[in-house]
């Protein structure tokens, strides 16, 4: 997860499309040429760290594959083939009458408008979207008007723009209906090529997936006029070490640690948001500071919430974190995170939450003071013993107006309209 990529070729191996296993036999010259040679090949670039995990790796998914192969095997034997396709496809039916009859009480609530949402990256790259929704119960999803690709490795390959079209509806619909293509059968997209969404091949994607998928997360969100925005980021923290010692020189073939963050989730029409979650899509979990400080030269000095970062209303949005790493060696770090620069936004007259806050916190030398640097959203640095990291992450929006703001509003509009308080006008009278 380099911060700083701006070539796919940067991120890691390239696997197009290369046979992994055929009549039985396992390409292992093949895809460790890939996984090592090919990957090296690139300036400064260089292989996999460990060859034998990736190895295990694609063995152990092989061999989950079998396994399911030979399940739907035995089914086809079991039942007959027409018997399985007609519940494959009953399966995908369903899903697409559920979120057909969705789109169609979403078109009678808006009486058949359009619904539009455009939100900012944090280097001002709009990602926007119009779906359009007929009264069948189809729907085209439009990102024209999504900014241009971007030097950097926030780019997110089209398919992640309809993953979390796929992720929204699930949520909106609220029924248990399975995971599967039929969900998008009512539904077409166009995601202009060349775009933050649709990017060249050459694009660096490595933060597509777990930071820009958010965004576009909190745009469909806000089109469907649903919830506040929620943290909008994971917040991919990372550090490690490898080839030479940084202390004894020695060859070491080191390690490498990542997490993502938690932050706060939106308010919606009834609910406050939730303070300190993982949000949406991103299908991990923080790490236990017990194993953070046992496995890894680290020390957690504080893991707390983040009181004031969730934004304000009738219901609140959840609150962000406070994160702070200590370091006991020189380390190389990696920071990608956004919502540094804007901030989740409210819904139906809520708050903005506080954006996010990365620093460095750099050891005073003889017993100087130490010296406190804003890191930015995302960048690749080094640290040395004694240094910290603070990771300060967004929480979520507020929803509605409260009632002490209804008040405060109120008479904001009457003074903009010429009225004053009661006594205000007598001492006018009386002047």
């Amino acid at each position: 997860m380099p911060a700083s990529s701006t070539k796919l070729y940067e991120e890691g191996a390239q696997i197009t499309s290369t046979f992994l296993v055929r009549d039985g036999v396992f390409f292992e010259e093949e895809i460790s040429k890939i996984l090592v040679g090919d990957t090296a090949a690139y300036p400064g670039c260089s292989g996999t760290r460990k060859l034998a995990d990736n190895l295990n790796d694609l063995k152990a998914q092989i061999a989950a594959n079998y396994k399911g192969a030979t399940l739907v095997g035995a089914l086809i034997e079991e039942c007959g083939i027409k018997t399985v396709h007609f519940y494959m496809n009953a399966i995908k039916q369903n899903a697409a009458t559920a979120v057909k009859a969705y789109l169609r009480k979403t078109y009678e609530k808006f009486n058949g408008k359009p619904l539009h949402a455009i939100d900012y990256m944090d280097d001002g790259t709009p990602i926007e979207l119009t779906i359009t929704i007929d009264p069948e119960g189809t729907a085209k999803f439009d990102f024209e008007g999504t900014g241009l690709e971007g030097l950097h490795c926030y780019n997110a390959p089209s398919a992640i723009s309809k993953s979390a079209t796929l992720y929204v509806l699930r949520c909106l619909i609220n029924e248990p209906i399975p995971l599967n293509e039929g969900c998008l059968i009512p539904i077409t997209f166009n995601i202009p090529k060349g775009t933050l969404l649709n990017p060249s091949g050459h694009a660096a994607v490595c933060a597509g997936n777990p930071i820009t998928s958010q965004r576009v997360t909190d745009v469909l969100i806000k089109a469907f006029q649903a919830c506040a925005a929620s943290q909008g980021d994971c917040n991919v923290f990372s550090f490690g070490y490898g080839g030479k010692d940084a202390e004894t020189g020695e060859e070491t073939h080191g390690f490498g640690f990542g997490e993502t963050i938690c932050g706060g989730s939106g308010a919606g029409e009834g609910w406050h948001g939730t303070s300190g979650v993982h949000i949406h899509m991103t299908n991990t979990r923080i790490t236990d500071p017990e194993v953070l400080e046992k496995r890894y030269p680290s020390i957690l000095n504080r893991f707390i919430l983040r009181p004031g970062s969730e934004g304000t209303g009738l219901y609140n949005g959840g609150m962000g974190i406070l994160r702070e790493y200590e370091f006991r060696r020189p380390l190389s770090c990696s920071i990608v995170s956004e919502r540094r620069v804007t901030r989740p936004f409210g819904m139906n007259g809520g708050g903005y939450a506080k954006s996010g806050k990365n620093s460095l916190v750099e050891k005073g030398k003889g017993g100087g003071e130490d010296r406190w640097v804003n890191i930015g959203g995302r960048k690749d640095f080094t640290v040395e013993a004694g240094d910290r990291v603070i990771i300060e992450t967004p929480g979520g929006g507020g929803w509605g107006v409260s009632g002490e703001e209804k008040i405060t509003i109120k008479k904001e509009k009457l003074m903009e309209i010429g009225f004053t308080s009661d006594y205000q006008r007598r001492q006018e009278q009386s002047n």
